[in-house]
């Protein structure tokens, strides 16, 4: 199995690095191209790669194609791709907005996984919603999802409905956790604790309170009345974010993104 990632981006990068990192490509040195001529300098002295500046080079002998631009750069990509594809060819796109359907008529091809990635896959913590064509078979389906596995965990949708959908949850949702993390590192800051120990103060907490929800099967209501009591400092702040609608604002937020991800979509 040839794999190659177009585009040595943040996303492209992370993806490279996964499935360079696991047994995944069986001793197969992943190909990576890009255009930025400092990006692959560096990427050139990076053993795990076989690293590109030309298309012709790479792309004709790959199996599986990740596409990791930008969304608007893709219809010169296209453009540039198309006399150098073969049928079989599986193209995976990280690409926000951009439906399976444009892919397809844009490379003439018919073979396409859909996904949404997000940030915390730079860490191995990764959540990827993927969706395919049908001309995707259950085998490649498996090849696909096992090297989408390399940096988290993935979930199989059954439409590309869902795909923007988990853009407005997983795919824009680190930022909305590091926006709330920022609210309460501004307020440990306010109540006088140094930089350090507001830092240690909000990201143990997150951390701590993750770990308990995982590792159990209450729900974050049923967490929330453990720690607060009738009366208490808790359930001071649990009233203060009723009282402003703190949770209907955040699926407000939620809802935005998802309906830019259908928009993007249309634009392309």
């Amino acid at each position: 199995m040839k794999v190659l990632v177009i585009g040595a981006g943040n996303m492209g990068l992370t993806y490279a690095e996964g499935m360079a990192n696991s047994a995944v490509l069986n001793q197969h040195k992943l190909k990576i191209y890009d255009t930025d001529p400092k990006k692959i300098k560096k990427l050139k002295k990076d053993s795990r790669f076989q690293v590109f500046d030309s298309l012709e080079d790479c792309l004709p002998s790959a199996d599986i194609v990740f596409i990791a631009v930008k969304p608007y750069h893709s219809d010169d990509l296209f453009s540039t791709m198309t006399s150098m594809l073969s049928h079989d060819q599986i193209f995976v796109s990280l690409m926000a907005g951009v439906t399976i359907e444009t892919i397809q008529q844009k490379l003439s091809t018919e073979k396409v996984v859909r996904t949404m990635p997000n940030l915390p896959a730079q860490v191995g913590k990764g959540v990827t919603s993927y969706t395919e064509s049908d001309k995707v078979s259950k085998v490649e389906l498996i090849m696909v999802r096992t090297l989408l596995d390399t940096t988290g965990t993935s979930i199989h949708v059954t439409t590309e409905k869902f795909i923007d959908a988990s853009t407005g949850i997983s795919g824009s949702g680190p930022a909305y956790v590091f926006y709330f993390m920022q609210s309460m590192l501004e307020a440990a800051l306010k109540m006088g604790f140094s930089d350090y120990d507001s830092k240690i103060l909000v990201s143990s907490t997150f951390e701590g309170a993750i770990e308990l929800f995982n590792q159990s099967n209450l729900s974050p209501e049923s967490w929330i009345n453990r720690v607060a009591s009738k009366g208490g400092t808790t359930q001071a702040a649990i009233d203060s974010m009723e009282d402003n609608n703190v949770k209907q604002l955040i699926q407000d937020a939620a809802y935005a993104a998802f309906d830019r991800a259908i928009e993007l979509g249309k634009e392309k």
